[in-house]
């Protein structure tokens, strides 16, 4: 039975006083880090063949002068081991804040860059080096700068052997920034060039917004953010709930309407804050009413503003309204309120039953889209405006809606009823199936719950297949 092969570590563990030689490019350590790396097991390397090797490592490409060496080398049986298995075990020795202070001491970019490359360093040691790292201001598209983007985005994002172009698009980098967890990556990520990107093809927004969006931010990086005394990224701030209610006051004291905007949509202000945006702007306070949670003590300050009927009836569309709320909107008896809870899918079943016993038709079509309308009165919408086409595209629409009614629907073959019909969860698949043949229906159908499991399904069952 042939001897097993020693690992590389055991090698240079029963190696001393030997050599190492190398063959082929240099990788992402030199010679100089090779040897003193090597030294610490008495080992040294070489890059000519002699007799006593202990061992040969090679690059993956050979010239013909390097094949015949490693052919050679093979026959006489001395042990072969690809480069990349040495730098993965140099790698994991590396002591971090040695080579940091190292950097530090000298500001070796070249040094920051090669060791950027190396997908064996930890992800904590990976971030240091990125934040050391210097973007070139002057030159647009430099190539190191390039090359660092790709690492960084082959570090953190899954990116399939088909999907190698996703490296070369900043918008990979917008994903990156949006989707990552890591504080200290964030933070690094305010080093690189602020790249702006077009969103939906018509919005514009930089990467420091982006970074400012993101809800894993911490409080320093809050800090250094707001250094960039940049108007959108306080914006961006403004609307993020992981930001300190210390720093949301302070943004409050700006008075800038795009960011007392954000502030009504950030749930994390506190009744103060509330109360100061609820005297700005129209548009501020259509926000505020629309998105803060609103209990009877913020309800309150809301009545002593006195604001319009049109501006209160937004309340109604509010998904985060406290039950003892509801009960007082009820009371009021105000139309346009009434019609904007008949449509608020937050709102408990029994309440919006007893909007329907108002027996008000303004009220029908909003209940009838609404899946948290009790199913009777579904049935009833159906069966006693049949002829509404209005009331039967909103059926359409709710999920909540009996399958034999939206198979009823279906059978109409009426194009604003599919609509409805086409982002249904509750459809069935085979109706579903017969809609997707029509192409006017994919926006509707890419809403639908349903279908898009299925694709998934599917998929996650590909891959599976390919992985046996």
């Amino acid at each position: 039975m042939m001897n097993e092969k020693q690992t590389l570590k055991q090698l240079l563990e029963t190696s001393e006083g030997k050599k190492i030689l190398f063959l082929g490019h240099k990788g992402i350590f030199t010679d100089r880090e090779i040897g003193r790396f090597l030294k610490k097991f008495k080992v040294s390397m070489t890059r000519e063949y002699e007799e006593g090797l202990a061992a040969v490592v090679e690059y993956h490409r050979l010239n013909p002068v390097e094949e015949d060496i490693s052919n050679m080398v093979y026959d006489t049986g001395i042990p072969l081991y690809k480069l990349v298995e040495f730098e993965k075990l140099l790698s994991e020795k590396i002591n971090d804040d040695e080579l940091l202070m190292g950097i530090k001491l000298s500001n070796d970019q070249e040094r920051i860059l090669r060791i950027l490359g190396n997908e064996h360093i930890s992800d904590a040691l990976f971030v240091k080096l990125l934040k050391m790292y210097v973007f070139d201001e002057e030159e647009e598209d430099n190539r190191d700068d390039r090359n660092v983007i790709m690492y960084t985005l082959r570090r953190y994002i899954d990116i399939k052997p088909s999907e190698e172009d996703l490296l070369y698009s900043y918008l990979t980098l917008r994903r990156l920034a949006t989707e990552a967890t890591d504080p200290d990556l964030l933070n690094a990520l305010t080093g690189f060039p602020n790249f702006e990107f077009l969103v939906r093809g018509k919005e514009k927004i930089t990467l420091r917004e982006t970074i400012a969006r993101n809800p894993a931010i911490d409080e320093p990086l809050v800090r250094k953010l707001l250094a960039f005394r940049d108007l959108k990224i306080d914006q961006a701030l403004a609307s993020n709930p992981s930001v300190s209610l210390e720093v949301l006051k302070e943004l409050s004291l700006k008075k800038n309407e795009g960011i007392e905007k954000a502030l009504a949509t950030n749930s994390a202000i506190d009744d103060e804050v509330f109360g100061a945006l609820l005297e700005r702007d129209e548009s501020v306070i259509a926000l505020l009413l629309l998105w803060q949670p609103i209990n009877p003590s913020r309800l309150e300050q809301i009545e002593r503003m006195g604001i319009s009927e049109d501006l209160y009836a937004i309340l109604g569309a509010n998904e985060t309204l406290e039950s003892d709320v509801v009960l007082k909107l009820l009371e009021k008896e105000e139309p346009m309120l009434l019609e904007a809870l008949s449509g608020n899918r937050t709102i408990q079943p029994d309440i919006l039953a007893e909007i329907y016993q108002k027996d008000e038709v303004r009220y029908f079509g909003h209940l009838a889209r609404n899946p948290s309308v009790p199913v009777w009165i579904l049935q009833t919408f159906y069966e006693e405006f049949m002829d509404d086409e209005s009331i039967m595209t909103a059926l359409a629409y709710n999920a909540s809606t009996p399958e034999k009614i939206l198979k009823e629907l279906f059978d109409r073959d009426l194009f604003e009823i599919n609509r409805g019909l086409a982002t249904n969860a509750s459809l069935p698949l085979e109706l579903l199936d017969i809609l997707k043949v029509d192409t006017r229906l994919q926006n509707e159908l890419a809403q639908n719950e349903n279908l898009v499991n299925s694709y998934e399904q599917v998929l996650n069952q590909d891959k599976v297949m390919m992985n046996v």
